[in-house]
């Protein structure tokens, strides 16, 4: 089914026109929500008698709402499995990221509040022990990420066998070469496919996605809420093309020309984040990062002011595009082109949601120019370029924004701070760098737990003479550790090694588990048997009786013997 969606965010369909249960209904007109967007729309009508949705339409639109609604009204109007036991879960959501879960959670929360139903609320990083008491005292609904969940199927915390809804929230993702597998170990646990309702959500549904989809669903209705471009059409979007040098500098000229409350910045590696976090600090901005070095908790706690507009600018990797609910973004700037071009609709559908109108404002670098093609080719649209002008990389000065106090009553850490404590936190838990040590110096200098080790490749203590070798480890030849002296160059040259006899008795076999031997000849007279030690091995040999070579060639040598053979001698 697909339906051409309008400029309106909102259709003139209400909830009330299903057969909602009646408190759900009234969760639903308290949270705010009366009428359906076109995804809801289409979804509803599907979902509600207990048929497979896979449902693709632009962020922002409504996707999680649209599967939530199904989600409850199934519990709350039909009963639990036969072989349901009191802790088991009737329902299953997975969802990417932990914020993307967080914001589900929250989401469900918010509407649901008076049904009756317990959420657990299950993801990596925090809370082991409290999250493994909340599955053991039993839930309705576990929203989780695959990791953490995984890990308590494993060992027996949480059985699935009754889960009878199943959810994958940005199920490209999900269904990404990183995540298949664990997909298909939680879904080998839940019920058959015939047996349970499964709906899969997402911004972008390839090919080779619903392929992957279709194995775990039972005859699916797809979904599909088109436009007229793939993005959103409110969103104002342009691409410079700076030197890598003028990214910072043009970042914060635009950011001074601009009167935003909400700006996101995307950028592409952690190292970067923590970098554009200094410098837009240092400018004068308030500035929260998101990445995978900053710890859970913090993540959440920075999440949250800028929810609340108490930071201006979040910069953040990719970890932020996909399904966060933040009001009010006007811009969102890539400082770095992603290299997917699905994460490009993803990161600019954090502004213009639900009708709003937004900027979105992308550098293609020396670096990343070369993905520009690939996202202008997605998206069936050409970007509009603008100049990189010496004027446009002055910022102009601004007046700093009054301090806003914090609603949670913590106070406004520095971006330095923020990377000192998950830096500290990850060396506490064993997760820092394996070397230990930072690198500094033109010659590139590292400290270890072993050791220093400088760029030149001395180590501590007095360099040793060019041409001296190490000792061994395991001791040296002589009582004082003296190295191995050079040999004389005036010594007589070593006799060669003679020939193996060819009429030798051939060697025993070797038994299984016994180390070969070396192939040597008959040892020369004169020379130290095997128990001296190394002074006497280096004594001058005597030199070994002259040996008669012959000079002929092998071939001659060979003609000579068949010639004797078949020709008779002559008397």
């Amino acid at each position: 089914m697909t339906d051409k969606m309008s400029d309106k965010p909102l259709t003139d369909i209400a909830f009330s026109s299903f057969d909602l249960h009646p408190a759900m209904l009234a969760g639903l007109e308290s949270a705010g929500f009366t009428r359906c967007t076109p995804i809801q729309a289409l979804t509803l009508p599907i979902s509600l008698t207990g048929r497979d949705v896979a449902g693709q339409a632009q962020t922002g639109t409504g996707k999680t709402l649209a599967f939530l609604i199904t989600l409850v009204q199934r519990l709350m109007t039909r009963p639990a499995l036969a072989n349901r036991g009191p802790a088991d879960p009737r329902a299953m959501i997975l969802a990417p990221t932990r914020e993307l879960a967080i914001q589900i959670h929250k989401d469900a929360e918010k509407f649901c509040a008076g049904l009756g139903l317990k959420f657990a609320l299950i993801y990596g990083g925090v809370d082991y022990d409290k999250q493994r008491a909340q599955l053991t005292q039993g839930c309705d609904v576990i929203i989780a990420t695959p990791g953490r969940l995984i890990d308590y199927v494993r060992q027996g915390v949480v059985h699935l066998h009754a889960c009878e809804v199943c959810i994958l929230d940005e199920a490209d993702r999900m269904f990404d070469l990183g995540f298949i597998k664990d997909l298909r170990f939680l879904l080998r646990k839940l019920p058959r496919r015939e047996e349970r309702q499964t709906l899969m959500f997402s911004a972008t549904l390839s090919h080779r996605v619903l392929e992957l989809a279709y194995e775990h669903m039972n005859e699916p209705e797809k979904v599909i809420v088109e436009t007229e471009t793939i993005t959103a059409s409110r969103v104002r979007q342009v691409v410079y093309f700076p030197s890598n040098e003028e990214k910072l500098p043009l970042l914060i000229s635009l950011l001074s020309r601009t009167d935003a409350n909400r700006t996101m910045v995307f950028v592409n590696t952690k190292a970067w984040v923590e970098r554009v976090g200094r410098a837009l600090e240092k400018a004068g901005y308030r500035v929260g990062v998101l990445s995978g070095d900053v710890p859970q908790k913090k993540r959440q706690s920075l999440l949250a002011k800028f929810q609340r507009a108490e930071l201006e600018i979040l910069v953040a990797t990719d970890v932020a595009a996909r399904g966060l609910h933040i009001d009010a973004v006007s811009h969102v700037y890539n400082f770095d082109l992603p290299f997917d071009a699905e994460d490009y609709v993803h990161r600019i559908g954090r502004t213009a949601r639900l009708g709003l109108e937004g900027d979105a404002i992308s550098f293609a670098c020396e670096i990343y120019a070369q993905s520009l093609p690939e996202i202008e080719a997605y998206i069936e649209q050409k970007i509009p370029v603008e100049a990189v002008t010496a004027e446009l990389l002055t910022p102009i000065p601004r007046t700093p924004r009054a301090h806003v106090a914090s609603a949670d009553g913590e106070a406004n850490e520095s971006i330095a701070d923020i990377f000192r404590e998950a830096r500290a936190e990850a060396l506490a838990s064993g997760r820092g760098p394996k070397t230990g040590g930072s690198r500094g110096g033109p010659g590139g200098s590292r400290s270890g737990p072993g050791g220093s080790r400088s760029g030149s490749g001395s180590s501590s203590g007095p360099r040793r003479p060019e041409g001296e070798r190490r000792p061994h480890a395991g001791g040296s030849s002589s009582a004082e550790g003296a190295a191995r002296p050079p040999r004389d160059p005036n010594a007589p040259p070593r006799p060669p090694r003679p020939p193996r006899d060819p009429n030798a008795p051939p060697r025993p076999p070797r038994a299984e588990g016994d180390r070969p031997r070396r192939e040597r000849g008959p040892r020369p007279e004169g020379s130290a048997p095997a128990s001296v030690n190394i002074a006497a091995k280096q004594a001058p040999a005597a030199p070994a009786p002259a040996q008669t070579v012959s000079k002929e060639s092998f071939f001659k040598r060979f003609a000579r013997q068949v010639k004797s053979l078949v020709v008779p001698a002559k008397p």
